[in-house]
């Protein structure tokens, strides 16, 4: 029996509270614009008109607008109101500041405030921080982040709640003894691969990151899965390995369409391979979308500036730092009883929604990949 296709998002399901996330869709722009604009942040340059839809859309869907006019400085001397933010890295891509954007957002609404430590995945440097939040009598919790999906053995400091509160962020406890949430990445290319099939697309090109990632591995997972959905066999021949990078994307790209017989679409696990796959087409004469479809993955601020922009999918990097600060705080305020209930912590994968722009088209020929012997 085929896969059943992965669950709406949880912005779509009833009764689920409106996010930045379905704000900065509706509206066409990032996340952190929309953070920008909802948080007053002064200095942006953004035009009057962008503010003004952000705010309707945000209003019509019953988004919270009012924030504290001043920082929760009246709370008690003997009061935990600082959330410790650890990170391997921040500099070497844009999600992690989205992600941190959504963490201080939540610890804000809770009158905590955000503190960052990065650590260049440098032990005593970690243990060291670490040991001062154990110390700090302020400290409510801590956010231990990754900058890329991995499975962790967590700092032994958070295996003690009687010592340190944690949760993970975009990694993984395999004895689940910390609550994590990471991005779910199989329904990410799942999604992403069916919106093709839907378009009419029997031969899609995959350009996938570096295999030894999980993003990587649970991307190609999903593209397998919908081809499987779709009674369409898995072709090796369409899928490449590349690393993230545009320079990739070009190269394997230009591979693909060389093939004698090229895919009518391409899907790339990240948005700067998919801009390499434009230029790909460009070079080969070919429009978009109009002779090829391409859709990416992340949904970085360049995709929604490309030509055509991007059809991608969403790497929910601001929901994700606000949820796990948000069950920290739940953590942190359980009761003895329910501190006690099961040794195991929950997990969260986060759905990736499709975001639907100008690079995806029904193919220019429909029907004739099918029609071909030797698929």
């Amino acid at each position: 029996m085929p896969p059943a296709p992965p669950p709406e998002p949880m912005s779509n399901r009833p009764g689920a509270r409106p996010t930045m996330t379905d704000i900065a869709k509706i509206v066409g722009v990032s996340q952190s614009t929309v953070s920008l604009v909802l948080n007053h942040i002064d200095g942006a340059k953004l035009s009057q008109a962008t503010r003004d839809r952000v705010i309707e859309v945000a209003r019509d869907l019953g988004y919270q607008l009012t924030r504290r006019a001043s920082a929760p400085v009246s709370a008690p001397a003997n009061a935990r109101n600082v959330i410790v933010y650890m990170t391997d890295e921040i500099s070497t891509s844009p999600h992690p500041a989205v992600t941190i954007d959504g963490a201080r957002e939540a610890a804000w609404e809770h009158n905590c405030l955000l503190s960052v430590f990065t650590t260049r995945g440098d032990a005593e440097l970690e243990h060291a921080t670490l040991q001062a939040a154990a110390r700090n009598p302020m400290v409510l919790g801590v956010v231990y982040s990754t900058i890329f999906t991995r499975s962790v053995e967590p700092p032994r400091q958070l295996l003690d709640r009687q010592v340190l509160s944690g949760v993970l962020l975009n990694c993984y406890d395999s004895a689940r003894r910390l609550a994590s949430v990471i991005p779910g990445e199989v329904g990410g290319g799942f999604v992403a691969t069916e919106y093709l099939l839907a378009r009419g697309h029997t031969r899609i090109g995959f350009i996938n990151g570096e295999p030894w990632m999980d993003a990587a591995r649970d991307r190609e997972r999903g593209y397998r899965q919908a081809l499987a959905t779709a009674d369409l066999p898995f072709d090796p021949k369409l899928v490449r390995d590349g690393d993230w990078m545009s320079g990739t994307g070009f190269e394997h790209a230009m591979s693909l369409l060389a093939l004698d017989r090229p895919p009518s679409a391409i899907f790339c696990a990240n948005d700067l391979m998919a801009l390499g796959a434009l230029e790909a087409a460009r070079q080969r004469g070919l429009a978009v979308p109009g002779q090829l479809s391409v859709i990416g993955y992340d949904d970085q601020e360049l995709a929604r500036h490309a030509h055509p922009a991007l059809s991608t999918v969403l790497l929910p990097n601001f929901a994700m730092g606000r949820w796990a600060v948000e069950r920290l705080i739940e953590e942190v305020t359980e009761s003895a009883a329910e501190r006690g209930h099961g040794s195991q912590r929950r997990q969260l994968k986060m759905d990736c929604p499709l975001i639907e722009r100008d690079s995806v088209a029904a193919p220019s020929r429909p029907g004739a990949i099918r029609e071909s012997p030797d698929y």
